[in-house]
């Protein structure tokens, strides 16, 4: 079968497409003829050899944790009726760029009907991240809500559910293209981060006030600038930190300020709740009232030039790999 490998750790040019032998499931495992890999920006930092919350793969190893498509084998203790069900399936940290990929029961989602295979794979970790990060932070009527990285995989899906909860969003994201799908969906103001200023725009947006709830998934100056607009008595819920460091702000700064603080550790709690979310956010999709963003798709081979637009935030919305 086809599948790409990470030849060492640096850039995109060292993902290089090649051959390996077909997987054989073993005891509580099966093997899912892929049709779509996702990838994340965390993986792209793993690739690089820069990341500080993963432990480094062995080189070389076939990157990708999530793909989507049909169930060809099941081995021992496996219920014979997964055989031929088209699921999600997390295959852990690596393995999904591949032609076949092998996953336990236990990480299988079955799609729902109605929902094509690319958008369930854009949905299932974003979407579940997403659900769960408007969850936490107890979004409800009346919100001002500020979206970081509005353009972005959870992006897009956190501006969607905010708006469907009543709450005021406000998107922010770089450059005009990503603004231009920030509108698209709905958002009722988009920001450029990239501009001097730009959070004196959220606090007009926001009637002077200041948004009640960040979702901050930049960190460094924009996370820092965004919690200094964030109104008193207002939550800031971190989730990511594209830019290189987490937003860091001090448990004693936040209190005088009356802001709760809910920091990137929330995710370690994540994982029980994703089959959760993720039959929350799909069954929404399925009825057409939440849309993930598909901004590039590309072949196997050109996995170097997924993780390119990936790595240097130059994506819309999801990318994924056709298989």
């Amino acid at each position: 079968m086809r599948v790409v490998r990470v030849m060492g750790f640096g850039g995109p040019e060292l993902l290089v497409p090649g051959e390996a032998p077909d997987p054989v499931a073993g005891p509580d495992q099966v093997v899912v003829d892929v049709s779509v890999a996702s990838m994340t920006f965390v993986e792209t930092q793993i690739r690089r050899g820069v990341d500080r919350w993963h432990e480094r793969p062995q080189l070389p190893y076939v990157p990708g944790g999530l793909v989507a498509g049909l169930v060809i084998m099941t081995g021992e203790r496996v219920d014979p009726a997964w055989l031929g069900r088209r699921v999600v399936a997390d295959t852990g940290e690596t393995g999904g760029f591949a032609e076949r990929a092998v996953a336990t029961t236990e990480d299988l989602f079955p799609v729902p009907d109605g929902l094509d295979l690319p958008e369930a794979a854009a949905l299932y970790s974003d979407g579940s991240t997403a659900q769960g990060l408007v969850e936490r932070a107890g979004i409800t009527t009346g919100d001002r809500v500020l979206v970081e990285a509005a353009a972005g995989g959870v992006g897009t899906l956190l501006v969607q559910l905010c708006l469907a909860a009543g709450a005021q969003v406000i998107g922010a994201a770089r450059g005009p293209r990503k603004l231009d799908v920030v509108r698209e969906i709905g958002a009722d103001a988009a920001i450029d981060y990239a501009e001097t200023g730009w959070t004196e725009r959220v606090l007009e947006a926001t009637g002077g006030t200041g948004p009640s709830v960040v979702f901050d998934g930049v960190g460094g100056q924009i996370g820092r600038a965004a919690f200094e607009a964030t109104a008193r008595g207002g939550r800031f819920s971190v989730h990511g930190a594209s830019s290189g460091e987490v937003t860091s702000i001090g448990v004693a700064e936040a209190r005088a300020r009356g802001v709760q603080l809910i920091g990137i550790e929330q995710l370690f709690d994540f994982r029980p709740h994703l089959q959760r979310w993720a039959t929350q956010i799909m069954s929404r999709a399925a009825t057409g009232s939440i849309r993930p963003v598909i901004g590039q798709t590309f072949p196997l081979d050109r996995a170097a030039d997924a993780h390119n637009v990936v790595e240097n935030r130059i994506a819309l919305g999801k990318t994924l790999l056709l298989i």
